[in-house]
Protein backbone atom coordinates (compact mmCIF):
# COMPACT_ATOMS: atom_id res chain seq x y z
CA UNK A 1 0.00 0.00 0.00
CA UNK A 2 2.95 2.24 -0.09
CA UNK A 3 1.80 4.24 -3.59
CA UNK A 4 -1.65 5.24 -1.67
CA UNK A 5 0.08 6.48 1.42
CA UNK A 6 2.81 8.61 -0.96
CA UNK A 7 -0.22 10.13 -2.68
CA UNK A 8 -2.04 10.74 0.71
CA UNK A 9 0.97 11.94 2.33
CA UNK A 10 1.90 13.94 -0.50
CA UNK A 11 5.49 11.86 -0.77
CA UNK A 12 6.04 12.36 3.20
CA UNK A 13 4.86 16.12 3.53
CA UNK A 14 1.82 15.15 5.99
CA UNK A 15 4.46 13.76 8.08
CA UNK A 16 6.20 17.60 8.93
CA UNK A 17 5.33 19.13 11.96
CA UNK A 18 3.92 20.98 13.09
CA UNK A 19 0.15 22.10 11.18
CA UNK A 20 0.68 19.01 8.52
CA UNK A 21 -2.13 20.86 6.53
CA UNK A 22 -0.51 24.01 6.38
CA UNK A 23 2.82 22.12 4.55
CA UNK A 24 -0.22 20.63 2.41
CA UNK A 25 -1.03 23.90 1.09
CA UNK A 26 2.22 25.55 0.82
CA UNK A 27 4.12 22.95 -1.62
CA UNK A 28 1.51 23.56 -4.31
CA UNK A 29 1.66 27.44 -3.96
CA UNK A 30 3.85 27.32 -7.57
CA UNK A 31 1.58 25.67 -9.45
CA UNK A 32 0.63 29.40 -9.24
CA UNK A 33 3.37 30.38 -12.10
CA UNK A 34 1.52 27.17 -14.18
CA UNK A 35 -1.61 29.97 -14.62
CA UNK A 36 -5.58 28.81 -13.44
CA UNK A 37 -6.19 26.17 -15.66
CA UNK A 38 -3.04 24.02 -14.71
CA UNK A 39 -4.32 24.90 -11.04
CA UNK A 40 -7.34 23.64 -11.99
CA UNK A 41 -6.38 19.88 -13.40
CA UNK A 42 -4.25 20.09 -10.68
CA UNK A 43 -6.78 20.35 -7.98
CA UNK A 44 -9.11 18.11 -9.80
CA UNK A 45 -6.11 15.56 -10.04
CA UNK A 46 -5.32 15.66 -6.16
CA UNK A 47 -8.54 15.75 -5.27
CA UNK A 48 -9.04 11.94 -7.88
CA UNK A 49 -5.67 11.10 -6.75
CA UNK A 50 -6.67 11.50 -2.70
CA UNK A 51 -10.07 9.90 -2.72
CA UNK A 52 -8.28 7.33 -4.33
CA UNK A 53 -5.74 6.76 -1.77
CA UNK A 54 -7.90 7.34 1.18
CA UNK A 55 -10.32 4.90 0.16
CA UNK A 56 -7.98 2.09 -0.21
CA UNK A 57 -6.24 3.07 3.45
CA UNK A 58 -8.96 2.36 6.50
CA UNK A 59 -6.69 4.59 8.51
CA UNK A 60 -6.45 7.53 6.50
CA UNK A 61 -10.41 7.44 6.42
CA UNK A 62 -10.67 9.24 9.78
CA UNK A 63 -8.82 12.30 8.19
CA UNK A 64 -5.45 11.69 10.13
CA UNK A 65 -2.95 15.04 10.19
CA UNK A 66 -0.66 12.86 8.05
CA UNK A 67 -3.41 13.19 5.20
CA UNK A 68 -3.06 15.98 3.13
CA UNK A 69 -3.28 15.35 -0.37
CA UNK A 70 -6.98 17.26 0.69
CA UNK A 71 -5.23 20.14 1.19
CA UNK A 72 -2.91 20.32 -1.91
CA UNK A 73 -6.72 19.76 -4.07
CA UNK A 74 -8.26 22.43 -2.21
CA UNK A 75 -5.36 24.85 -2.19
CA UNK A 76 -5.10 24.15 -5.85
CA UNK A 77 -9.10 24.90 -6.41
CA UNK A 78 -7.95 28.42 -4.62
CA UNK A 79 -5.28 29.09 -7.09
CA UNK A 80 -7.11 28.46 -10.15
CA UNK A 81 -8.83 31.48 -8.94
CA UNK A 82 -5.55 33.78 -9.73
CA UNK A 83 -4.71 35.78 -12.99
CA UNK A 84 -1.97 34.02 -14.84
CA UNK A 85 0.05 36.61 -13.79
CA UNK A 86 -0.72 36.57 -10.02
CA UNK A 87 1.26 38.68 -7.83
CA UNK A 88 2.84 37.01 -4.38
CA UNK A 89 0.30 39.29 -2.66
CA UNK A 90 -2.66 37.19 -4.57
CA UNK A 91 -1.16 34.29 -4.23
CA UNK A 92 -0.67 34.91 -0.35
CA UNK A 93 -4.12 35.79 -0.40
CA UNK A 94 -5.41 32.41 -1.58
CA UNK A 95 -3.29 30.79 0.86
CA UNK A 96 -4.25 32.67 3.97
CA UNK A 97 -8.03 32.26 2.49
CA UNK A 98 -7.75 29.20 2.12
CA UNK A 99 -6.41 28.08 5.26
CA UNK A 100 -8.84 29.74 7.04
CA UNK A 101 -11.68 28.56 5.92
CA UNK A 102 -10.13 25.14 5.70
CA UNK A 103 -9.53 25.38 9.78
CA UNK A 104 -13.03 27.91 10.70
CA UNK A 105 -15.36 25.39 8.57
CA UNK A 106 -18.14 27.83 7.82
CA UNK A 107 -21.39 26.58 6.65
CA UNK A 108 -21.27 23.43 3.95
CA UNK A 109 -17.34 23.23 4.32
CA UNK A 110 -18.03 21.88 8.27
CA UNK A 111 -20.96 19.78 7.02
CA UNK A 112 -18.63 17.87 4.74
CA UNK A 113 -15.92 17.52 7.63
CA UNK A 114 -18.74 15.43 9.39
CA UNK A 115 -18.95 13.38 6.83
CA UNK A 116 -17.77 9.91 7.26
CA UNK A 117 -15.13 8.17 4.94
CA UNK A 118 -13.40 9.07 1.83
CA UNK A 119 -15.67 11.58 0.65
CA UNK A 120 -15.95 13.51 3.67
CA UNK A 121 -11.78 13.62 3.96
CA UNK A 122 -11.74 14.88 1.02
CA UNK A 123 -14.78 17.08 0.37
CA UNK A 124 -14.25 19.57 3.28
CA UNK A 125 -11.03 20.68 1.74
CA UNK A 126 -12.58 20.92 -2.04
CA UNK A 127 -15.04 22.80 -1.02
CA UNK A 128 -13.10 24.79 0.92
CA UNK A 129 -10.92 25.39 -2.06
CA UNK A 130 -13.99 25.94 -4.41
CA UNK A 131 -15.26 28.90 -1.39
CA UNK A 132 -12.14 30.33 -1.47
CA UNK A 133 -11.84 30.78 -5.47
CA UNK A 134 -15.11 32.34 -5.42
CA UNK A 135 -13.84 34.89 -2.69
CA UNK A 136 -10.75 35.72 -4.40
CA UNK A 137 -13.13 36.15 -8.28
CA UNK A 138 -15.37 38.64 -6.25
CA UNK A 139 -12.52 40.33 -5.28
CA UNK A 140 -10.77 40.75 -8.55
CA UNK A 141 -14.01 41.59 -10.44
CA UNK A 142 -14.38 44.26 -7.18
CA UNK A 143 -10.95 45.60 -8.49
CA UNK A 144 -10.87 45.30 -11.89
CA UNK A 145 -9.12 42.89 -12.38
CA UNK A 146 -10.87 40.18 -14.36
Amino acid sequence: MFPATAVASLLGIGRLRPAPGTWGSLVVLPAALLGPWWCLALGIGFAVAGYWAISILPEARADPGWVVADEAAGQCLALAALAHSASFWWVLAAFALFRALDIVKPGPIGWADRMEGSLGVMLDDVLAGLMAAAVLLAARFLLGEV
